[in-house]
């Protein structure tokens, strides 16, 4: 039996430098296209994946969106992703500074896309959420009527924020729909009776149960009152 013959680095040294030479002629094409702005992109991947909130000009208005800059990377941003209300002239962006976050990043194809959209919604949602944190349930508020449903109304509350009456809430008597007692624009006085999922359940129904108990009180008392009074007058009155 013949001795085996153990292999080396050394046996593959010509074949790892010709390995290593052919990867050098592949990347550097790759980094010559890149040049210094390599490390940007890389930053910017990184950015969408965090996140990260920048402040950029908007330089160009095009078609379907507007033209920025990220450290000197052409960046898009869609006219659905400007903001979260409708921008019905994008030349009037021009010049006007936005928060945008990094929602596409191709870096082999030098495209890159901004939202403006997202940095608004996070920034409402926590607002919203702040504010939903001082709504207590069982509070009485004032409130316009936004839109009127099948289902019940929306009404616009103080600080931005909004509620449903259920149909089943809004009068003590059964209704069909909401339209039968209130309007849009009408201003009501409902109380808080639920919160749930970030959603607010109003009702004026239960102001309405709970009124009749305080006016009857109020009543007895007074007739109760009226009632002694009389009935002194009319033994004085015999008396006599």
């Amino acid at each position: 039996m013949s001795e085996e013959v153990k292999e080396t680095m050394e046996d593959f040294a010509q074949e790892l430098e010709a390995s290593y030479k052919e990867f050098d002629e592949r990347r550097n094409p790759y980094q010559e296209q890149e040049g210094p702005d390599a490390e940007k992109w890389a930053e910017l991947v990184q950015q969408m994946q965090d996140k990260t909130v920048s402040k950029v000009k908007v330089k160009e208005a095009v078609k379907g969106g507007l033209v920025t800059y990220i450290d000197e990377i052409q960046g898009f941003i869609p006219a659905s992703q400007i903001s979260t209300k409708y921008v019905e002239k994008l030349e009037d962006m021009v010049g006007q500074y936005l928060e945008v976050v990094p929602i596409t990043v191709v870096p082999e194809n030098k495209k890159l896309v901004l939202s403006g959209r997202v940095v608004m919604q996070e920034k409402e949602k926590a607002e919203r959420e702040a504010k939903m944190a001082t709504v207590e349930v069982g509070s009485v508020v004032e409130g316009v009527v936004d839109s009127l449903k099948d289902y019940g109304a929306f009404v616009n509350l103080e600080g931005g924020l909004s509620g449903l009456i259920h149909v089943s809430q809004i009068s003590t008597q059964r209704i069909k729909h909401p339209g039968v007692v209130l309007k849009e624009g009408q201003k009501v006085t409902v109380k808080i009776i639920g919160l749930k999922d970030g959603k607010i359940s109003l009702s004026m129904k239960a102001l309405a149960e709970e009124a009749p108990v305080e006016k009857e009180e109020t009543f007895n008392y007074r007739e109760s009152g009226q009632a002694t009074t009389g009935l002194g007058s009319l033994l004085k009155g015999l008396k006599l």
